[in-house]
C-alpha cells in the first residue's frame, strides 16, 4: 500500500491539496557575534518558504500528509556572502492510530558552507548545480521523501534517492565540501548506501519496523513489539557483511531512544536476543541498551 492511500485510509479530511513538507527552519548565529543581523532572519524565512511552497513531487499531498521536518542551521562565521555552517536535519512520520510521530531521520551535516545574498531568489534546478545552499537542502528533502516512502511501502523510495543522486552528481564538480566520492560519512556516502543492495537491510527494517511494527501497535501492542524485535535481524545480517557502516549509524541516530523505550515498556516479550544483537551491531549506544528492562 503506498503512502498516499495509507494516509487517506486513517485520516479522513476534506482539506485541499498541499505541498509535500511541513518544515521548520531555525538559524542560530550566536557564534558569529552578530546573531541579530537581518540577513539571518531573511535567510530563515526564505528557506522556510522555499521548502514548504515548492513542489517537489508529482503527488498531491493533503495538508495532513505533509512530512514534518526541521533544519537547524548553526552559522559559525560569515564573510560578505560566504557562510560557514552546519545543519541538523530531522524528519518524522505519523504512527497509525496514535498521536505519536516517529523520527525517521536525524543527521548532523558539518560540511555546510554556502554563498547567499540577502533577498536572492531560491530556486531548485534539477539539471544544474547553482548553489550549495539549494543543493544541500534539496538533497535532504529528496532523501526524506525516500525514507518516508520506504516506511509505508517496501523499497518505494528509490525514485527519490535517484533524484538525490542526481543532485550529488551535479554538485561533485563544484569541489564543495560534502559531495566527494569517498568512504567517510558525507552526502555522497549516504546516498550511495541508500541505493546499494549491500545495505538493503536498512530499507527492509524501515518498512517492517514502521508499517508492520509501529503501525499495528494501536490494535496489537505485543505483536507490533515482537515484529520490531525480529526486524533487528535485518540489520544484523547487514552488519555481518559490512560492519560499522555509516547507514547503520544513520538508523540508530534516529531510533536509539525510541527502541530503548519500546523494548522497555508495554507487554513482555522475549527480547534477550534482540538486546544481544543491539550490543553487537551498535556498541556505541551500549548505555542505552543497558537501560532496557526485560
Amino acid at each position: 500500500m503506498n503512502r498516499l492511500l495509507f494516509v487517506i485510509i486513517f485520516i479522513v479530511s476534506l482539506g485541499g491539496n498541499a505541498q509535500e513538507f511541513n518544515a521548520t527552519v531555525a538559524i542560530n548565529a550566536e557564534q558569529t557575534g552578530n546573531p541579530n543581523l537581518q540577513v539571518f532572519k531573511t535567510l530563515e524565512r526564505s528557506l522556510t518558504e522555499f521548502i514548504n511552497n515548492s513542489k517537489w513531487t508529482s503527488i498531491d499531498y493533503r495538508t495532513e500528509e505533509r512530512i514534518n521536518c526541521s533544519f537547524f542551521i548553526t552559522i559559525s562565521s560569515y564573510d560578505n556572502d560566504f557562510f560557514s555552517a552546519t545543519v541538523q536535519v530531522q524528519a518524522s512520520r505519523p504512527v497509525y492510530g496514535a498521536s505519536y510521530n516517529s523520527t525517521i531521520l536525524n543527521i548532523n551535516d558539518k560540511k555546510f558552507n554556502f554563498n547567499y545574498l540577502e533577498f536572492q531568489p531560491l530556486n531548485y534546478d534539477p539539471n544544474n548545480f547553482e548553489s550549495n545552499l539549494i543543493s544541500v537542502i534539496a538533497f535532504y528533502l529528496y532523501t526524506i521523501l525516500g525514507i518516508d516512502a520506504d516506511t509505508f511501502e517496501l523499497n518505494s523510495g528509490t525514485s527519490y534517492y535517484q533524484e538525490a543522486k542526481n543532485i550529488v552528481s551535479n554538485a561533485q564538480g563544484s569541489n564543495t565540501l560534502g559531495w566527494a566520492r569517498e568512504t567517510k560519512p558525507n552526502r555522497f556516502r549516504l546516498n550511495d548506501d541508500l541505493l546499494s543492495g549491500v545495505y538493503e537491510g536498512y530499507r527492509k527494517i524501515m518498512y517492517t519496523y514502521h508499517r508492520e511494527g509501529l503501525d499495528i501497535m494501536h490494535n496489537n501492542v505485543k505483536k507490533g513489539k515482537e515484529t520490531i524485535t525480529k526486524s533487528m535481524k535485518f540489520l544484523e545480517k547487514m552488519h555481518n557483511t559490512r560492519p560499522n557502516s555509516y547507514i547503520m549509524r544513520v538508523f540508530f541516530d534516529a531510533k536509539v531512544d525510541e527502541i530503548s523505550s519500546l523494548l522497555s515498556g508495554g507487554p513482555s516479550v522475549n527480547i534477550a536476543e534482540t538486546v544481544e544483537i543491539l550490543n553487537k551491531i551498535a556498541p556505541t549506544y551500549s548505555e542505552n541498551w543497558k537501560n532496557i528492562k526485560f
